[in-house]
């Protein structure tokens, strides 16, 4: 059995770029477009569903693998906030 590439999944990567970013400003420049592509699958889920609603042709297994893809990147995404928002509580702790 062959087991293929998941494609079109975009979590962005933080790589050396000509000018130099502080280390916030690439953060947030990365974390911003996983919220962009976050919101594009969510928006491809929706526009799936409705035209699977309206019998324009779209399979009910691509409906589906829509909607997973739009729920397992929020929850991605979710993560992502819940553990930033520990290290900055962890960071302020050890501060004071």
């Amino acid at each position: 059995m062959i087991i293929e590439r998941i494609s079109g999944l975009s979590i962005p990567s933080i790589q050396e770029s000509p000018k130099s970013k502080s280390p916030v400003e690439e953060f947030s420049s990365v974390f911003g477009e996983f919220i962009g592509s976050v919101n594009k699958d969510q928006l491809n889920s929706s526009e799936m569903t409705k035209k699977f609603i309206s019998g324009e042709g779209v399979e009910i297994h691509e409906v589906m693998i829509a909607g997973e893809k739009a729920k397992t990147s929020l929850e991605l995404l979710m993560e992502i906030r819940n553990k930033t928002i520990d290290m900055y509580r962890e960071l302020t702790r050890m501060s004071v």
